[in-house]
């Protein structure tokens, strides 16, 4: 994974919590890196997987919503740091262009990142399935992206998650639907 993710993780984790709650849980994670990350350095993924672990023991928040809340974080800072991106009118033209778009350009930033990739449907105007593949397990973080993306653009989208057949929550689909406006009475 690349360091940009790591460092932003402990930024959050100083912000939510302490500077002091990030040395405990790199220091019970005994991490390889020691938790020294650049943003374009390459770590191997156990190390989130391991410093999710001891936050979660640290905090008693399940690891799953602390990654989950992870990925929303992660939006607001590509939203600071990669405006063009969000030029769009809605999260499902967002949406749609991640694998195709917005990956091809991190590759540029960063020809070894190791990406997920991103299958889409749209059943009709109102639907857009997302198939999400990674050799990682972080639905988590990529639902936190997803429903920060609906938020970012006024809610109004319900989305409904379902795991493929695969315990290592690694194959994820989201199906997003935009909800009806309300009529005036």
């Amino acid at each position: 994974m690349k360091g940009v993710v790591f460092t932003e993780f402990l930024e959050l984790v100083e912000t939510a919590f302490s500077p002091e709650v990030a040395d405990r849980i790199i220091t019970r994670a005994d991490v390889p890196s020691g938790g020294a990350y650049t943003a374009v350095g390459t770590y191997d993924h156990h190390e989130m997987l391991a410093l999710v672990t001891e936050l979660a023991r640290e905090t008693g928040v399940p690891a799953a919503n602390l990654v989950h809340t992870f990925g929303k974080h992660l939006f607001s800072r590509f939203v600071v740091g990669f405006p063009a991106f969000f030029q769009v009118p809605s999260a499902f033209d967002f949406l749609e262009r991640v694998h195709d778009y917005i990956h091809v350009e991190v590759r540029k930033l960063y020809s070894d990142a190791e990406l997920p990739s991103f299958e889409y449907a749209r059943p009709d105007d109102a639907t857009l399935v997302m198939t999400y593949r990674s050799r990682r397990p972080f639905a988590d973080l990529a639902a936190g992206l997803i429903d920060a993306a609906v938020e970012h653009w006024g809610g109004g989208v319900d989305v409904v998650r379902e795991a493929l057949d695969d315990p290592e929550r690694t194959a994820v689909q989201f199906t997003l639907t935009r909800r009806p406006a309300a009529s005036a009475s």
